[in-house]
C-alpha cells in the first residue's frame, strides 16, 4: 500500500512539473576573466562579467588599426613597407621592405592573419609615425567613449605596460566600426587574395577566426588575440532574426564555446523588437500639435517576453508660442522629442518634428501654370 501511494505522489509530481512551463534558456557561464554580450543597434548589453576591469587584449587592438586605416580614405593608395614593419615580432603576412602594398591589402592582412608587420606599415602610414598613429587611436577611443582603454601600439604586443582595456570597451569599439560597411565586409571575410608582383605566387590569407570560417552560422566576423600575459583575447559578432550581437572575451581558454553559448543563450531569449515606427505620431491628444507631429526614425529594442511591460514611451512637445498660432509657419522644424525608457532608464531620445504646410506653395505654383497655360492658349488636351 505505501508503495503504491509513492508512485501515486510520484505520477502527481510529474504532471505538476510538466504543466508548469519550462524554460529553454541555459544559463550563461564563460571561462572568461571579462565577458560582455552587447546587442548592436542598441548597445544594450545582454550579459556581462567583470566587464569594466582593465586589462591586456592582445591582437583585438587592431580593430582600432583597421578602423582608423579605413576612415582614412586611402585605402587604394599604395604603401612602402619600412625595414621597421618588416622586424615586428610575432604573427606576420610576411612583408619585405621596400615593397609597395595597398593600404587595403594591409588591412586584410591585419585582420584576417593578424600581421604585426602589417599593423605598423598601416600605422607608418596612416599616422606618419607609430607614435603619431598612437595618438590617433586613443583620440578615436575617446570620441568612441573607451573611458578605462589606453593604447600604447597598433598591434597589441606586451612591449608596453600602459596599453589596456575592458570588454565592455571593447565592445563599445566594435559596434562603432561594424557601422562602417568596409570594416563589416573586410571583418567578415573568409578567405582573401593579395596580388604579389614581385613573386610567382599570390597571398592567400585564410581567416584566423573559427568561429566564421567553420563553428558558427550565425558568425559575420570579428578579431582574434593572444600573447603570453593577455592570453587568449576575442571578439566576434553574430546575427540571426535580425538580432546583431557582439561578444567580447578576455583571458578566455574556452573562448570559441563560450562565444556560441552567449550568443545562442541570448539568440534564444531575446527579440529585436519595433518599440515605436516612424512617421506620424498617432498618440498626440493636443489639438495644435495632433495630426503634425512626426518622427524620422523608428526605434528598436532587444527585449525579453518578460521584460516588455518594462517599456515606457514620453512625449514632451514645447510650450506653444502665441506667434505659432497666428503664423504657423513660424513654428520650429524640432518641437520635441520621444524618450524611451527601459526599466525606468532612458535608451533612446528621438527628435519630434512639425510638418509645415505646403499648400501655399503649391496654390503659388499653380497659380502660376494656369496664368501661363492662359497666356500661351494651352488646353486641358494638350
Amino acid at each position: 500500500m505505501k508503495l503504491k501511494k509513492n508512485i501515486l505522489f510520484s505520477l502527481i509530481i510529474s504532471i505538476l512539473m510538466l504543466a508548469v512551463p519550462q524554460t529553454t534558456q541555459a544559463e550563461i557561464y564563460v571561462s572568461a576573466n571579462s565577458a560582455v554580450l552587447m546587442e548592436q543597434k542598441s548597445g544594450r548589453v545582454l550579459y556581462e562579467k567583470d566587464a569594466y576591469t582593465k586589462r591586456r587584449i592582445a591582437s583585438i587592438t587592431k580593430i582600432m588599426t583597421a578602423i582608423l586605416a579605413i576612415e582614412s580614405g586611402n585605402l587604394d593608395k599604395k604603401v612602402t613597407i619600412s625595414e621597421n614593419a618588416v622586424t615586428a615580432e610575432g604573427s606576420s603576412i610576411y612583408l619585405k621592405a621596400g615593397e609597395k602594398i595597398s593600404l587595403k591589402d594591409l588591412v586584410y592582412g591585419l585582420m584576417l592573419r593578424s600581421g604585426n608587420d602589417a599593423a605598423v606599415a598601416i600605422a607608418e602610414f596612416v599616422g606618419g609615425s607609430v607614435d603619431g598613429f598612437v595618438y590617433l587611436m586613443n583620440q578615436k577611443a575617446q570620441e568612441i567613449g573607451m573611458n578605462n582603454t589606453h593604447f600604447a601600439n597598433p598591434h597589441g604586443l606586451d612591449d608596453h605596460e600602459n596599453h589596456y582595456s575592458t570588454a565592455y570597451d571593447m565592445a563599445l569599439l566594435t559596434r562603432y566600426a561594424m557601422n562602417n560597411d568596409t570594416y563589416k565586409k573586410i571583418a567578415g571575410t573568409k578567405k582573401y587574395t593579395s596580388n604579389n608582383p614581385s613573386e610567382e605566387w599570390d597571398r592567400i590569407w585564410k581567416n584566423k577566426n573559427r568561429l566564421l570560417t567553420e563553428l558558427y552560422d550565425y558568425s559575420t566576423g570579428g578579431k582574434t588575440g593572444y600573447t603570453k600575459r593577455a592570453k587568449r583575447t576575442l571578439v566576434s559578432t553574430a546575427e540571426k532574426d535580425g538580432l546583431e550581437l557582439i561578444a567580447v572575451t578576455l583571458n578566455d581558454p574556452d573562448d570559441w564555446d563560450d562565444h556560441i553559448n552567449m550568443f545562442e543563450s541570448s539568440f534564444k531569449k531575446y527579440q529585436l523588437t519595433r518599440i515605436i515606427e516612424k512617421g506620424k505620431l498617432e498618440d498626440i491628444d493636443n489639438d495644435f500639435y495632433k495630426n503634425k507631429v512626426y518622427i524620422k526614425h523608428g526605434f528598436q529594442y532587444p527585449v525579453a517576453s518578460a521584460e516588455k511591460n518594462l517599456i515606457e514611451i514620453e512625449y514632451k512637445l514645447a510650450t506653444i508660442k502665441k506667434e505659432w498660432k497666428k503664423n504657423k509657419r513660424k513654428v520650429p522644424d524640432t518641437v520635441g522629442q520621444v524618450q524611451v525608457y527601459f526599466d525606468h532608464k532612458i535608451v533612446d531620445t528621438i527628435p519630434i518634428y512639425y510638418k509645415h504646410s505646403n499648400k501655399q506653395s503649391k496654390s503659388f505654383f499653380e497659380y502660376f501654370k494656369q496664368m501661363f497655360i492662359a497666356i500661351n492658349g494651352v488646353g486641358s488636351d494638350g
